[in-house]
């Protein structure tokens, strides 16, 4: 599977008015991908940015109408214990502690004004005082709005939308650094007050008050006036709303809302089930013979780990080395240790996470899905699948004709993946050729690639550093996209040295977008994956001058083996997609030319669309100019072989059968999860697995396999019956690229054309304008898979 895990989303469509807030946090797990099959988001201000900012600076990040101050012993009004009675009925010790209270809450750097999110300064001691004091101003703004609301865009839409914006960047910046900087202090302040949020969530997403204000809008003369924008932000938050209970009467919304406040404590308990027992296991090697075919920058980050972990001699070359289950090191064993019982220890390790003991998630599978049929039952839905389709491109049905389609065009294609490795191994005189397991299939295929396509994706690697693949990648899009990327670093605040912030402009050279880019792995404090998410959104109404829009502002987090000794970061090919892959995400936030903040960037698009822009940008790693422009010698300058290049062009549809397949098998067990399970039956989750497995895996799931433990896109994520989308979106850029193709790729000219098409219709409407609409409007018909068939070299499987 090759988009799997990444990332960091956590929430689900929890509230009708937090739709886009919701969206926001699912990105933040779910705009993601993984970096291998087996592995399983704001310059706010357009005209204005400081030259130098090492430290948050003061700045409203809000517009004046909506700027937030708890500089409570500056106004007594905001206090109402304080105003309500005179100061000298206070004691002096009472006065001296409110004041010291005051004081604490004026310093946090939650409740700033800023420019940029003060990642670097913020602490787990911030977190609970923070997030309190603001879902207290929160609560009072929706009081107000539900007080003064009236069926008009300023008096309904306008006050909405910061409320929605000021909690989405807060919360944001808190869990952005749970993941990215995690500790034991950070989880358990957020563990605390996220009830609290949630509460607050439930009681914005099912006010009646505001609910009833959008329905008038819609029913109003009005209405065909609003913009195809508006018109989607006020549908959608009908909908949502009726999905977040709004409905629903007083025991029956009682019950939901509990449903939706342990649905929340579940998710974020199995996301650190999988984090801490990612981190547990270490695999301490001291002799060299058993790590055997380990190439050396994989030898060079186990002996880095070791450093890391007290072993104070260790050296790429001598040991000790440390195994871990992060990505990369995982990667590297079960691709290249030429040690079977290595490889069969780290795959058993991998499949097996968070099933045993204190971070065993079964449980926490059995109840999250019991509390999601339960919600579903509520809304009067037959299933949770059909609560998530609800707000998607696709239905049920549809989900599974298009997965049938794509298995059954695979299946004989994986079928002769397996004979040929079978034939390959044996060739070779393994020992387990005529026994091939899941620990097995991915060393003999980079055999298998090396031969038959002389391609080792080791040798590669110094071909592929970081610096000039990110140089690559941006002048790619100035080509595409018409716009400037430049370093920024020093502007914004950091939470790591390694992070990079950078800062695009279009061609009149004005600044239109921020992003931050985090490349390395940090297995003590950092998920695994890889995921985009946004910081800032574009908005109108969040103005800094009232007239132009709020830039947009994201950040990319990858998970690559970082610089060893003095040598920069050296990629693998499947790395540099990656890289393509996020920033793809992040293009679509931060090329969006959409005012309303509600469905503004990737606001508002329909979940299984929205991975169209990302899986998009992944086709020019095969572009011959692109990828020769990235593809130089980090030592001596070469640029990577023309032969070379062709090979990889070859080697392109390499196994994709094998590939989607495993893509297929959980976009379906997640189906099946989420329509006919009956948690609690005689049928248990692993036992559905098994099922699906039968007919989407060649070599079936050991008996053991738990992956559905480590699987955070549908437990801790936002794909929970939305997994397919993924293939869903597939078929959409596959379609999208091959309108480059059909342009003439070697035509620069055209590809500029067809590069500006694309940016003012995929990139740029963001999720005012329903997503099919959109694709027409780039690609003037309806997506057709056949594109993404050909791609992956299945089309002649299909017809037949």
């Amino acid at each position: 599977m090759r988009y799997i895990l990444k990332l960091h989303v956590r929430k689900r469509a929890l509230l009708a008015s937090l739709l886009i807030f919701n969206m926001l946090m699912a990105t933040r797990v779910i705009l993601s991908r993984s970096v291998h099959p087996l592995l399983l988001k704001r310059t706010p201000f357009p005209h204005f940015a400081p030259k130098h900012l090492p430290k948050s600076q003061s700045c409203p990040l809000w517009s004046s109408s909506f700027s937030f101050c708890l500089s409570l012993h500056k106004s007594a009004t905001t206090n109402p214990s304080l105003s309500s009675r005179p100061c000298s009925s206070l004691s002096a010790t009472a006065m001296a502690s409110s004041a010291s209270v005051d004081e604490a809450l004026e310093a946090n750097p939650l409740l700033q004004d800023f420019d940029f999110p003060p990642f670097d300064v913020v602490d787990a001691k911030h977190v609970r005082p923070g997030i309190r004091a603001l879902l207290k101003k929160l609560e009072g703004d929706l009081e107000e709005l539900e007080r003064t609301v009236e069926p008009t865009w300023p008096k309904l839409v306008v006050p909405l939308e910061k409320i929605i914006d000021r909690l989405s960047v807060v919360w944001g910046l808190v869990n952005h650094l749970k993941s990215v900087k995690d500790s034991s202090e950070l989880r358990s302040a957020i563990e605390e007050v996220q009830p609290e949020k949630v509460k607050f969530q439930l009681r914005l997403g099912q006010s009646k008050p505001i609910y009833n204000a959008f329905k008038a809008i819609r029913e109003s003369p009005d209405w065909q006036t609003l913009t195809q924008a508006r018109k989607r932000i006020v549908e959608s938050q009908i909908k949502e709303a009726v999905l977040s209970g709004v409905s629903l009467e007083d025991d029956k919304r009682d019950n939901f809302n509990k449903i939706e406040q342990e649905l929340e404590r579940l998710s974020h308990k199995f996301e650190e089930n999988v984090l801490d027992a990612t981190k547990k296991f270490e695999k301490l090697v001291t002799d060299k013979n058993e790590i055997e075919g380990l190439p050396a920058t994989a030898l060079g980050m186990a002996a880095q780990t070791a450093l890391s972990k007290g072993h104070e001699n260790a050296t790429a070359e001598n040991g000790p080395w440390i195994i871990t289950l992060d990505g990369p090191s995982f990667l590297s064993v079960m691709q290249h240790a030429r040690n079977r019982s290595l490889r069969e220890e780290i795959y058993r390790a991998y499949v097996t996470r968070a099933s045993s003991g204190d971070l065993d998630n079964t449980a926490i599978i059995d109840s999250i899905l019991k509390h999601r049929l339960e919600k579903a039952k509520l809304l009067n839905y037959n299933n949770y699948a059909e609560v998530s389709m609800a707000t998607k491109m696709a239905t049920v049905a549809k989900a599974e004709e298009l997965l049938e389609k794509l298995r059954s065009a695979s299946w004989n294609a994986a079928v002769q993946d397996m004979e040929d490795l079978k034939n390959f191994s044996k060739s070779k005189d393994a020992p387990e050729a005529d026994d091939l397991i899941h620990w097995d299939t991915s060393f003999w295929s980079e055999r298998l690639r090396e031969s038959k396509f002389d391609i080792n994706e080791e040798e590669l690697r110094p071909y592929f550093s970081l610096p000039k693949v990110m140089d690559g990648l941006f002048n790619l899009a100035n080509m595409l996209f018409g716009i400037n990327i430049e370093p920024a670093d020093g502007l914004a605040p950091v939470w790591n040295n390694d992070v990079r912030f950078y800062r695009i402009k279009d061609s009149s050279g004005s600044p239109i977008a921020y992003f931050y880019f985090d490349p390395y792995t940090r297995p003590s404090e950092k998920r695994g994956g890889a995921w985009m998410d946004e910081v800032l959104a574009r908005s109108h109404v969040l103005s800094r001058d009232g007239a132009s829009a709020r830039l947009p502002v994201a950040h990319m987090v990858c998970n690559q083996t970082p610089p060893v000794g003095n040598k920069p970061s050296l990629m693998t090919f499947r790395e540099v997609e990656t890289v393509f892959h996020e920033f793809g995400h992040a293009l679509q936030h931060m090329l969006t030319k959409q005012d309303e903040g509600l469905v503004a960037g990737i606001r508002g698009i329909e979940w299984d669309a929205v991975e169209l822009p990302s899986q998009f940008m992944e086709n020019w790693c095969y572009h011959r100019d692109t990828l020769m422009s990235i593809a130089k010698h980090y030592e001596t300058g070469e640029t990577l072989p023309e032969e070379t290049y062709k090979k990889l062009l070859a080697a392109r549809t390499f196994r994709a059968g094998s590939l989607s397949l495993r893509q297929i098998r959980f976009a379906s067990v997640d189906l099946k999860l989420h329509t006919d399970y009956i948690p609690g039956g005689s049928e248990s989750i692993f036992d559905v697995d098994r099922r699906v497995s039968e007919q989407t895996q060649v070599i079936p799931p050991l008996p053991e396999d738990r992956f559905l433990c480590g699987f955070s896109h549908i437990f801790a994520g936002g794909y929970a019956a939305g997994y397919y989308s993924y293939k869903w979106a597939e078929v959409l850029s596959a379609d999208a690229f091959s309108a480059f193709e059909d342009a003439g790729l070697d035509n620069s000219k055209a590809v500029k054309e067809t590069g500006h098409k694309f940016r003012e219709t995929i990139l740029a409407l963001g999720g005012g304008k329903a997503p099919l609409e959109v694709f027409m409007e780039f690609r003037g018909r309806e997506p057709s898979p056949e594109p993404l068939l050909r791609h992956n070299g299945l089309l002649a499987t299909a017809s037949a």
